[in-house]
């Protein structure tokens, strides 16, 4: 039994399998797609102003206050503990959500919300301590697809539901927490690692350890997906590293150590033109893009009330998840230079973001705000990917973890002060179809930066083609005339 635990342990089927199972179902809930009708509706009766400028600004600032110190405590954690926890969280924040009431329990909730988003992280680092680098990309290809089927598949059912079944929102919420409920379960059953990225690395072993087993040094996971190599292959074989123990004390010039090697990693990262103009597109669209991710329901529910019209939110988050997958699919079969023509995209689909949300503001047309967000969605999912695979490309280091952390946690602060300026009553407290105004100016002034930057670029390799071709045809001319010169000294030496 011992032996077939062990073995049961150490495939990455297994620990594979089972983090599927809990990303399918706490990424399975129906009434994702309608939580504005149910806050809005009789179950909750709140309005759509205490919805928009007082209730979801609350998670924007949980999320960010909360996200470094959770990233470090998931490492030491290693992970297991803190994916439970996320468990623990997502059904605290449904129960409160189903049978509290009140503005101020809303706020409740979305503080909860805010800490199951932080602990996300850990979803997508564990699989990384657990599996050999050989599964590596398959394992994060299915922990990645999961999520979006899993997407797909409650958005569907929630607007199956709604619109065949006439089933209330509250029923919606109670199969989201029984889905909840059996991600929390599946969560007790993963295999804890043998080790983590910085707290737990194999550079961190004691001196008492055994004479001969290899040290390495210590290297970074991130919740994108991407891995450090030599990371995952000595994470798959426990032998060679040491046991995560979160209780045992570390001494302080240890955690110093960490941050300091954290700060020089980002700073060499950080060090080229290129990764920089990449990031700075990955944080500013990231962060418009969740901002309008959150709202997108409120204006939809300002064109069409749900409490009148028929709501079509399932249909439409379905169709757009499985847009961006297609998308995002399709980019790997693209052959472009992107060194050359990313930034000229990165510019163009910008602007086609833009004008999808300009769509969305200017039209009282239902139909054309969702098709606006179909557009929007899809070109983002594009994009992030473009972005994500040419840093990785880009880096000298192996540090994709900690470029794409930090990248999303400038995302999110730069997110938080749209919240603050546009959307929180201590603000200015726009209603929706402004706000919506201001996220198209945004993105278009996203647009600009990149497509000015992409046009320089294109000018300045222009230009030094045009030089370099001069310099060879001046080259080859002196050539020449040298030639001709020693052609004549040779004659005349002749004639001499």
């Amino acid at each position: 039994m011992d032996c077939w635990k062990k073995g049961q342990s150490s495939s990455w089927i297994y620990p594979t399998l089972i983090l599927c199972i809990y990303g399918f179902f706490y990424t399975m809930k129906p009434l994702d797609s309608f939580l504005i009708p149910y806050l809005t509706g009789p179950d909750k009766n709140l309005t759509i102003d205490e919805v928009t400028n007082h209730v979801f600004p609350v998670w924007t600032y949980s999320y960010l206050v909360l996200l470094v110190p959770v990233f470090l405590i998931t490492d030491y954690m290693c992970y297991k503990p803190i994916i439970i926890l996320q468990g623990v969280s997502f059904i605290i924040t449904w129960l409160i959500l189903m049978f509290a009431q009140g503005m101020i329990a809303m706020q409740i909730v979305e503080v909860f919300y805010g800490l199951v988003t932080a602990t996300e992280i850990a979803y997508y680092s564990y699989i990384y301590s657990v599996v050999s680098a050989d599964h590596y990309q398959k394992a994060t290809s299915y922990c990645r697809s999961i999520t979006l089927v899993a997407s797909t598949v409650g958005a569907v059912l929630g607007q199956l539901l709604v619109s065949l079944a006439d089933l209330s929102y509250f029923y919606l919420s109670a199969i989201s927490l029984a889905s909840l409920s059996l991600a929390f379960v599946t969560s007790l059953l993963l295999p804890m690692p043998q080790k983590s990225m910085f707290f737990h690395s194999i550079s961190d072993t004691p001196p008492s350890s055994k004479q001969g087993e290899p040290k390495a040094s210590s290297t970074n996971e991130q919740p994108d997906g991407q891995d450090d190599k030599d990371s995952v292959k000595s994470a798959a074989n426990p032998s060679t590293s040491p046991e995560c123990h979160p209780n045992t004390a570390k001494p302080q010039n240890h955690v110093l150590r960490v941050l300091v090697q954290l700060f020089k990693d980002m700073k060499e990262c950080y060090g080229t033109k290129r990764l920089l103009y990449w990031s700075l597109w990955w944080a500013l669209a990231t962060a418009g893009f969740y901002q309008v991710l959150n709202y997108v329901q409120v204006l939809w529910d300002h064109r069409a009330p749900s409490q009148s019209s028929t709501v079509y939110n399932g249909a439409v988050e379905a169709i757009a998840t499985f847009l961006s997958s297609a998308s995002s699919l399709g980019v790997g079969y693209v052959k472009i230079n992107w060194d050359l023509s990313g930034e000229l995209a990165l510019g163009i689909f910008s602007a086609v973001n833009a004008g999808s949300l300009f769509l969305m503001h200017f039209t009282a047309n239902i139909w054309a705000c969702y098709a606006g967000y179909l557009v929007f969605k899809a070109c983002y999912m594009l994009l992030i990917t473009i972005a994500t695979f040419q840093i990785a490309i880009n880096l000298s280091m192996e540090r994709y973890a900690l470029m794409f952390g930090f990248n999303n946690l400038i995302a999110l602060v730069i997110q938080t002060i749209l919240t603050v300026v546009v959307v929180d009553a201590r603000g200015l407290g726009l209603d929706i179809v402004t706000q919506f105004l201001i996220y198209g100016s945004y993105f278009a002034v996203i647009a600009g930066i990149f497509l000015i930057r992409s046009i320089c670029t294109i000018v300045s390799i222009k230009c030094r083609k045009k030089i370099l071709c001069i310099s060879r045809e001046s080259g080859g001319q002196k050539m020449m005339e040298y030639g001709s010169k020693e052609h004549i000294i040779s004659g005349y030496t002749t004639q001499l």
